[in-house]
């Protein structure tokens, strides 16, 4: 696989509390501190945000990195940092699961 070609993608989605929509756009938007954070790390990707067209406080972020060993290791170097970002940003939202963690197929 090529570098950006992605390996490995997981989706998460999450409802989110109507107060903090625009708290939780920017932490998991494009320029938040969840992308800051993958950036350090080799093999990712990118992120996206998307929010649901008719319930507008439902979200998914789909985050690609090169492979699952990528992401392992990110996880592995960085989770201090991840559990501090999850921790301040889990009063944004009033739910929140894994839809599913993916590979291509070709």
């Amino acid at each position: 696989m090529s570098s950006q070609t992605p390996g490995y993608t997981y989706i998460w989605e999450y409802t989110v509390w109507p107060e903090h929509a625009a708290d939780f756009e920017q932490a998991y938007g494009p320029n938040g501190a969840w992308v800051a954070l993958f950036k350090r790390a080799r093999g990712y990707l990118r992120t996206e945000l998307h929010r649901d067209r008719n319930v507008p406080n439902r979200y998914v972020t789909i985050d690609y990195w090169g492979s699952l060993a990528a992401w392992q290791a990110f996880r592995a170097a960085f989770s201090a940092e991840f559990e501090a970002i999850d921790a301040q940003c889990g009063s944004f939202t009033q739910e929140e699961r894994e839809v599913g963690r993916f590979t291509p197929l070709a």
